[in-house]
């Protein structure tokens, strides 16, 4: 996506939908993080692809490896944060690497819709994704998501103020 906030939209519906199985925060911070790629590849001005390697299933792998390492470890505070938002939750390692590597997987399949220059299954140098949807198609889909995703946040601190 050219603008990596639209990613945002799928991962926070699909982690308040199904809170119970996903960590939130890191289904949030997995769905974006690998966008630091391309950025750093424009602000230093690299001769390497916009989507490489950690835009691949592989480097995606590396990336939930170490986000799912750093958000155990800070997983105390970042639930006194999540508190604020109605939104705390119990955490295991287990779920919080599942979670990181639907994240990050989830930016990847959406992202090799639009972009013929990446590899999702690197080595390999083909993209099976690419053009299978329409660059609206994706935005319309992630910005429905994210609304609809107000919507069920909205719904679900309501019942948790009620209980």
């Amino acid at each position: 996506m050219p603008f990596t906030p639209f990613h945002w939209g799928p991962a926070s519906l699909t982690g308040l939908l199904f809170f119970r199985i996903f960590y939130f925060p890191a289904l949030l911070a997995a769905s974006v993080i690998i966008d630091i790629e391309p950025f750093s590849i424009l602000v230093f001005d690299m001769d390497y692809p916009l989507h490489g390697f950690f835009h691949s299933f592989l480097g995606g792998a590396l990336v939930a490896g170490l986000i799912s390492t750093v958000m155990y470890f800070f997983r105390n505070d970042i639930n006194k944060l999540m508190r604020m938002f109605k939104l705390e939750q119990e955490s295991s390692f287990r779920k919080i690497i599942w979670t990181s590597f639907f994240g990050v997987y989830l930016h990847i399949l959406l992202d090799s819709t639009l972009y013929i220059d990446m590899k999702p299954f690197y080595p390999a140098g083909s993209n099976p994704f690419y053009g299978l949807f329409s660059q609206e198609q994706v935005y319309l889909f992630s910005g429905v998501s994210f609304l609809a995703a107000i919507m069920v946040y909205i719904v679900r601190v309501f019942i948790v103020k009620r209980k």
